[in-house]
């Protein structure tokens, strides 16, 4: 966290008050741009298909995004808080 961290508990506790799919889908199109959005499901969907063992090729075909993009979400996958590995094991089993 940096500048304050007030900000981002406060967000932290808006998400985790969210209920469903559905609202979290409107807090987040509130939140966020429709770019900001696409990428971080562009970010994520890369994060699965890595931790799949997916290689940057299929990666790339699959989400159109960057290897620079690919890079940076594989470095955060195996030296990041542990975040995508921990929602990867909890929505599998969704």
């Amino acid at each position: 966290m940096k500048k304050n961290d007030e900000n981002f508990k406060l967000l932290y506790k808006a998400v985790l008050s969210l209920k469903n799919e559905k609202e979290c889908e409107m807090f987040l199109k509130d939140l966020c741009t429709v770019q900001e959005l696409d990428a971080m499901a562009q970010r994520f969907a890369v994060a699965g298909m890595l931790f799949e063992g997916s290689v940057y090729n299929a990666i790339v075909e699959k989400t159109s995004a960057s290897t620079a993009t690919i890079s940076r979400v594989n470095r955060t996958l195996n030296y990041g808080e542990g975040g995508y590995k921990m929602a990867f094991e909890r929505i599998k089993d969704r």
